[in-house]
């Protein structure tokens, strides 16, 4: 199994330039030692930008395009408009909570996770981050992380809502998501808390883009039992990527046999499912329990 420690993942961005700058060598038929002889960089840092493990300049990217050939200008431009992206989220909203964002290695995920367009996710114990209310929120970031100070505790709430800004606008991804029931009977916080959080929850369900669905406790054994976990998928030809979160690391997948595992593993929970109108209903009924 191909896994990756994915504090700092590749931008979706410098993965799409990769695979472009790398056909348009090919379709030269030039190798790297003489497009390095010809733009005087080395054949190894030629290599990794082309693997997308290395960044890359426009001053550069348009030298490349000139020992290529390519002359179109708004080819041209669509290739340098990688590059300035790429180089744009270097300095993502999340970096005025570096210190705590790199504490829970969620900076990885924030990257891969605002350059999606459709997300997948399953949760066993937990409502998901991008749906969380804030007091939802602030109730299990405080259990869960008492390592630390309240003031810290704060900075993570304002991410995770800062976050829930991508489901809004024209240019939101798709998002799919099936719950376990043990994550709604689980109690965090209050009885109020919980209750403003199925609320929440009943309204999401009316979202355009998003796709919720409830797995019931009766349903039993599944194949979702090893754990959460995310499907991201990107624009072509940047492939789909599967994320794992654990206490002391994340893991990002990307060989294609892993993310279809995952892949199989969703599809056999969104089966099992309640569909969104039985969740909705499912929810108001949770929500007379709780009064």
């Amino acid at each position: 199994m191909t896994w990756k420690k994915s504090v700092k993942p590749k931008s979706v961005y410098r993965r799409q330039l990769a695979v472009r700058l790398r056909e348009l060598r090919e379709d030269s038929e030039l190798t790297l030692a003489e497009v390095s002889d010809r733009v005087e960089v080395s054949a190894g840092s030629l290599s990794r930008i082309e693997t997308g493990d290395r960044g890359t300049t426009p001053v550069l990217v348009k030298a490349l395009l000139d020992c290529y050939g390519v002359n179109d200008p708004a080819g041209r431009e669509d290739i340098l408009d990688l590059v300035r992206a790429d180089q744009a989220q270097k300095r993502p909203w999340w970096k005025k909570y570096a210190a705590v964002v790199n504490t829970t290695q969620y900076g990885g995920y924030l990257a891969l996770e605002s350059s999606a367009v459709s997300l997948r996710s399953y949760e066993p114990l937990l409502v998901p981050g991008l749906l969380q209310t804030e007091d939802y929120a602030r109730a299990i970031i405080t259990e869960m992380r008492s390592d630390l100070a309240a003031r810290q505790t704060e900075a993570l709430v304002k991410v995770r809502l800062r976050r829930q800004e991508l489901l809004s606008g024209e240019a939101a991804p798709k998002l799919w998501v099936v719950i376990d029931e043990a994550a709604i009977r689980r109690h965090v916080g209050s009885a109020e808390v919980m209750q403003q959080q199925i609320e929440h929850l009943i309204g999401v369900c009316e979202h355009p883009r998003i796709t919720l669905q409830f797995l019931t406790l009766e349903q039993g054994a599944h194949a979702g039992l090893y754990g959460s976990f995310v499907l991201m998928d990107f624009p072509n030809p940047t492939p789909e990527v599967v994320w794992v979160e654990n206490l002391t690391n994340s893991v990002c997948f990307e060989d294609p046999k892993d993310v279809d595992r995952y892949v199989d593993v969703f599809d056999h929970l969104r089966a099992r499912a309640l569909g969104p109108s039985d969740t909705q209903r499912r929810f108001r009924k949770l929500i007379k329990e709780l009064e």
